[in-house]
């Protein structure tokens, strides 16, 4: 099949199995064959499709729809393809994190040092500063449902459920604590999604609304961080993990009980920018 011909078949079954994934979506009953309608789509069908597309395949939907339920239903087709529900009450918290999504401060890393070999940066170290962070710790059946039900509860704390009672900021990366289980093979369930306080308050940090997230105050530390690319599941995970142990060898200083995930982009994203960082025991 000539390319051309490939990518039209490639973006017409994309819009079909979104649009199909959106009718069951929204109805409780239809979760399950969204589910099975977005599982469809590929990242090969989703790669060169921009944000304008996506808005043009949710707006072909024959039943009409406001600003509100067009960002909720595209959320939600979204997080089904992740085994999650985003309920209605989010509707809020996704206006405003869409409202300011290019408004997002970096967490301000302190660059060590850059290894490359032939052109290809294999990974970097960097100082992580000490600061205020707001967390969340989630035990769900699948990495992926873990991170996507604490980032929920971030965003509802960033938007306006604290005590300052108004939308905090967003800084990036988010970041993703996962543990190792005493054999080594396989990740502990509690996955901890933390957000970096903004510049603005972390000397008096706003109190979050929810008991689960807690505000903790976090040392300096150094970070050995690999870039890729895609989606996070325990097997990407895995098989990131596992690479960059070969990159640094057996004998490198760092802790083997856990690791961090930075995310830089939302899960809609098909080739979404990660990092898996590896913690140096010392400074």
């Amino acid at each position: 099949m000539e390319p051309v011909t490939f990518r039209i078949c490639a973006r017409l079954s994309y819009r079909w199995n979104r649009q199909t994934a959106l009718q069951h979506a929204r109805t409780r009953e239809g979760w399950p064959r969204a589910a099975a309608a977005m599982a469809l789509i590929s990242l090969e069908d989703l790669d060169g499709l921009d944000d304008e597309q996506l808005d043009d395949d949710i707006t072909d939907n024959p039943e009409p729809m406001d600003e509100d339920e067009r960002l909720l239903t595209h959320w939600q087709a979204v997080a089904s393809t992740h085994h999650v529900s985003v309920p209605p009450d989010m509707t809020g918290p996704i206006q405003e994190m869409t409202r300011n999504n290019q408004q997002r401060e970096p967490i301000p890393f302190t660059p060590v040092s850059c290894h490359e070999k032939m052109g290809e940066v294999l990974y970097e170290e960097r100082c992580v500063p000490a600061g205020h962070w707001a967390s969340v710790t989630k035990g769900e059946d699948l990495y992926e449902q873990s991170i996507s039900m604490g980032f929920m509860k971030l965003m509802r704390f960033i938007c306006k459920e604290n005590s300052a009672g108004r939308y905090l900021g967003m800084t990036v990366p988010v970041m993703n604590h996962i543990r190792i289980t005493p054999d080594g093979n396989t990740f502990e369930k509690d996955v901890q999604t933390s957000i970096f306080l903004p510049a603005e308050f972390q000397l008096d940090p706003p109190q979050p609304s929810d008991p689960d997230i807690t505000i903790v105050y976090r040392e300096p530390i150094r970070v050995v961080a690999r870039t890729f690319f895609g989606t996070t599941t325990e097997q990407t995970l895995s098989a990131q993990i596992a690479m960059l142990w070969e990159i640094l060898g057996s004998g490198a200083d760092v802790h083997t009980d856990g690791y961090m995930v930075a995310v830089y982009e939302n899960p809609g994203v098909a080739r979404r920018r990660n990092e898996i960082w590896f913690l140096r025991r010392n400074l």
